[in-house]
């Protein structure tokens, strides 16, 4: 007896179809990294775009990415060993354009890339940084405070790391009088 599952055209030649992915945001900013650090190895690309994905999740959080919070975005990515200014601008284009996208979707993939490749003292930088970003326009809003606590929990950091985060920039959040 002959088999009627038959692949390509065949009775069952749907299986065969192929659906063509659109890349993603996160994929854009790994194809933007590579191309900023061409020398860079894959564990050093991994770490950067979850570093730039984080920041641009916590500058989008409130949904406006204001001028404060890009001028911070690029003076950390200008920190970043082998960065430069061209580099910075074509990360915080991709980053613009893909701040929706990465503000959601992108964040728990970026802090297991952070969790797996670094140590602890690296994701307690980061978080300090997220935390600066965040405070950048002068306020903690409640989406920002929401992702910068999620973003602690999926960096495997706890609750006082954040508390110690929010202190080092205490001067800069009104709303946590509030």
């Amino acid at each position: 007896m002959k088999s009627r599952l038959r692949y390509g055209s065949g009775v069952f030649g749907w299986f065969q179809k192929r659906t063509v992915r659109e890349p993603s945001a996160a994929d854009a900013l790994v194809e933007e990294v590579r191309d900023v650090l061409p020398g860079a190895d894959a564990e050093t690309i991994e770490i950067v775009v979850a570093v730039a994905g984080l920041l641009a999740a916590i500058a989008y959080a409130d949904r406006r990415y204001s001028l404060e919070e890009d001028r911070r975005v690029r003076e950390e990515l200008g920190r970043l060993h082998g960065m430069t200014a061209a580099g910075v601008d074509a990360i915080c284009t991709v980053l613009a354009e893909h701040a929706r996208e990465l503000s959601t979707v992108g964040v728990p993939a970026f802090c297991r890339s952070l969790v797996e490749l670094g140590d602890r003292e690296l994701r307690v930088e980061v978080l300090g940084m997220l935390v600066e970003l965040a405070a950048a326009d002068g306020v903690i809003d409640t989406p920002e405070s929401n992702l910068l606590r999620l973003a602690t929990r999926a960096l495997g950091l706890s609750q006082d790391d954040y508390n110690a985060a929010q202190a080092a920039h205490r001067a800069k959040l009104g709303v946590l009088s509030r």
